[in-house]
């Protein structure tokens, strides 16, 4: 039977980099576009937890391939980017997702240092793979960035000033992005997570969980990893070539309850 619509909402054989995939969300998010049939680039820090989430999607017949990469570190990015698209055949979709989480109070002795540290990983990071990215992705049928960010993009969060004020950069480097590159067809978008279940979360009780969600949240739980992959994917398909600048929450209602 002839289909009734024209756009495609597959991302099989794709070509996809993910930052911070050896865990929690990037890890999720990795498992999702393997399960979709992209080529998954599988970047993190730590060798052994990369190698990990690749024998993870080979063993589930998924094609994906690891590198150690930190995206404070200008020369490898520029490296690692560079190997994927060889090993790959080019480069199709970004998503920044390497994060850390530092709170401090602002007068603390080791501000500073959470400060930069902050910003150089979460959002100076997410311009060191896009600007390294960039001659590929020019190059591919249709490309795609997303940046992950966070409710805090939106609000705030006693002794997170470094991490919010990181995360509210990313929502304005996605739109401007957006702008600057739209021309050319390529999209950026943005995806904010609210309470989800990972590493970061993992030190908070249950019973503290389920008060924050119950008195937060419109949906009354916390996220799992795999529900903002989802999001994450919905940017990158084909189809959605006619979103862009656009900023989307995944936070169970977070920012639209009052009471």
């Amino acid at each position: 039977m002839m289909r009734l619509t024209r756009l495609s909402r597959s991302v099989a054989g794709k070509v996809a980099l993910i930052t911070g995939a050896a865990s929690g969300m990037g890890r999720a998010t990795a498992q999702l576009f393997a399960d979709e049939r992209a080529m998954v680039a599988v970047t993190d820090l730590q060798a052994d937890a990369v190698e990990r989430v690749v024998a993870e999607i080979l063993d589930a017949g998924g094609q994906a391939h690891g590198w150690v990469m930190n995206v404070r570190d200008d020369i490898q990015v520029n490296q690692v980017v560079a190997d994927v698209a060889a090993r790959f055949g080019g480069l199709d979709i970004v998503v920044n997702n390497a994060g850390i989480a530092r709170f401090s109070p602002i007068d603390a002795d080791d501000y500073p240092e959470h400060w930069a540290a902050s910003l150089d990983v979460l959002l100076t990071g997410q311009t060191r793979v896009i600007r390294a990215a960039l001659p590929w992705l020019r190059r591919a049928p249709d490309p795609r960035i997303v940046n992950i960010a966070s409710t805090e993009g939106f609000g705030a969060t006693r002794l997170a000033s470094a991490y919010t004020a990181a995360k509210h950069g990313v929502i304005g480097l996605t739109r401007s992005l957006a702008v600057e590159l739209g021309r050319e067809g390529i999209t950026v978008n943005c995806v904010c997570p609210g309470p989800i279940e990972t590493g970061m979360t993992a030190d908070i009780s249950d019973a503290d969980k389920q008060q924050f969600a119950r008195r937060r949240t419109a949906l009354g739980r916390y996220g799992s990893p795999e529900e903002v992959a989802h999001g994450t994917l919905n940017f990158c398909l084909p189809a959605s070539r006619y979103m862009t600048g656009s900023v989307l929450a995944v936070d169970g209602g977070l920012l639209v309850r009052n009471a």
